[in-house]
């Protein structure tokens, strides 16, 4: 018979997301919401391989209809619909088919700026009519692996998952009479309250924002470079964490059109000051139970997981109290022990860009160069920097997040299946303990090792399913050639007049 699909005697990954349980109840709650906010247009937003936001606006009207079809967009917008420099579209060509969204509906939060418009986030699958996997997850989506990652590392390990902070340093930049940076708006004086107070204005406005969005805020301070600032928020589940960053993100972009500065997350705009990193606090936790941050559930601006936090539980990075160690106990050293192993090609990841190598080659600037841990050494790659949890220090601002919890949890997932042992923590400034003798596996120093080094390792690859390897990489390779394949100011400044 012509004109009907083939009966299938499976749902498909696609159908299966969209009857979930519970799944019906979130999609009315959202047209509650929408009504008694008076919201009248939603962004459905996804996460690019750079960690970009990227998606569709669509009339609050058809929520119902979104909510159960979805919107279709290209599968290179999962690579920013970006060419590379022979002309290519990256990852996928024109001929390829496109992708379906479908809202996660208890993301649904209303924009704090703009209180007409509200955000939902998706995860993306294959398109239905496709003549293979039809309706499949679409492995170019990070957002989406990172779900299933997880939810895998937790079946495997009795329901051990992974919560973690994140310390989002960046810079307030004036705009000059051209729109391009001029300068930061602060002085680089470290913890200076009053250049603090001269960003007053410009924080309370990010900290309105986050906090009406469900960001816990809980402290700030003004690094040591030009207009930098760090407001953290608290940590929690892994999806959520990202999610939390991707907005906060999204609110400083906001904030910084609102006072004609430029929100920068650059990881390195300024040589001979720090640079900005965006620290991973890392623990492995079993148990615990979501509880609301002390809001008017009445009058929550989105959907209750929003303003939830994972509470409680079995924090198992904490010491043995048995023990007079104050060493992480066995999971904890086995998921150091899997960082370090893997740290190499996790670097690709956390350090993703050109410029951010800027900050590793900027020494003496307490930038992480070094595969080694220690308890408050900043000179480690990974240091303790509190009973219960261990500071990821390889990684800069402009990270992916969702490759990166992604990265890290196939690292712990084979430190604690192999039981590596990293080794005694180091309590020497690292530089003279190599100086001493030490032997320290370096980290790499340019994008193009470290892509060397991510090829070249099954396990964080693994971290990156199907198509999300090949996008990935190829988007990098072509930064790294594009990169090789300029004149810069330094070349001309070094060599136009060095003969005869």
């Amino acid at each position: 018979m012509t004109g009907t699909l083939p009966k299938r005697d499976t749902l498909t990954d696609l159908e299966q997301h969209v009857q979930q349980e519970g799944r019906d109840e979130y999609v009315k709650q959202v047209r509650g919401k929408i009504n008694d906010l008076e919201i009248k247009y939603i962004y459905y937003q996804f996460i690019s391989v750079t960690g970009r936001v990227v998606g569709k606006g669509v009339p609050a009207d058809h929520w119902e209809s979104i909510a159960e079809r979805g919107f279709q967009l290209v599968y290179g917008a999962t690579a920013n619909l970006y060419v590379d420099r022979h002309n290519n579209y990256i990852g996928y060509g024109p001929e390829a088919s496109e992708l379906v969204a479908i809202p996660d509906p208890e993301t649904f939060c209303q924009l704090p700026w703009e209180p007409r418009v509200a955000r939902v986030y998706c995860t993306c699958f294959r398109n239905r009519e496709e003549p293979e996997q039809p309706g499949a997850v679409l492995t170019s989506d990070c957002r989406g692996n990172l779900r299933r990652i997880h939810a895998q590392f937790q079946s495997e390990h009795n329901g051990l998952h992974l919560r973690h902070g994140a310390e989002p340093e960046m810079m307030w930049l004036k705009k000059g009479a051209d729109g391009l940076p001029d300068g930061g708006k602060t002085k680089p004086n470290c913890y200076h309250i009053d250049q603090f107070e001269e960003l007053r204005p410009v924080v309370l406005r990010v900290i309105e924002y986050s906090q009406a969005m469900g960001l816990d805020m809980i402290q700030g301070d003004h690094e040591d470079a030009p207009g930098q600032l760090e407001l953290n928020f608290m940590f929690d589940d892994a999806l959520k964490t990202c999610d939390r960053l991707t907005t906060y993100r999204q609110i400083c972009a906001q904030v910084g059109r609102e006072f004609g500065l430029i929100a920068c997350f650059m990881s390195k705009p300024f040589m001979g000051v720090s640079a900005n990193g965006c620290h991973h606090n890392l623990s492995l936790w079993y148990g615990g139970e979501e509880q609301i941050k002390d809001f008017d559930l009445d009058s929550l601006p989105g959907l209750d997981a929003n303003f939830s936090y994972r509470k409680g539980g079995e924090n198992t990075f904490m010491p043995d109290p048995s023990l007079s160690e104050t060493k992480p106990g066995p999971t904890g050293l086995n998921a150091i022990g899997g960082v370090i192993e893997h740290l190499g090609a996790l670097t690709a990841i956390g350090c993703s860009t050109v410029n951010s190598y800027r900050r590793l080659w900027d020494t003496g600037l307490w930038a992480p160069v070094y595969a080694d841990w220690g308890f408050q050494n900043r000179t480690c790659g990974l240091r303790v920097s509190a009973p219960g949890r261990f500071e990821y220090r390889a990684v800069d601002s402009m990270v992916n997040p969702y490759l990166m919890a992604a990265g890290i949890l196939k690292a712990f997932d084979d430190g604690i299946k192999r039981d590596l042992d990293p080794g005694e923590p180091e309590t020497r400034n690292l530089y003279e303990a190599m100086e001493a003798g030490k032997k320290v596996k370096k980290l790499p120093m340019s994008l193009g090792e470290a892509l060397e080094r991510l090829d070249q390792d099954e396990v964080i690859k693994s971290a990156m399913p199907g198509d999300m390897y090949r996008v990935f990489t190829w988007y990098k390779r072509d930064e790294w050639e594009r990169f090789l394949a300029t004149t810069s100011n330094w070349d001309v400044e070094n060599y136009i007049d060095c003969l005869p």
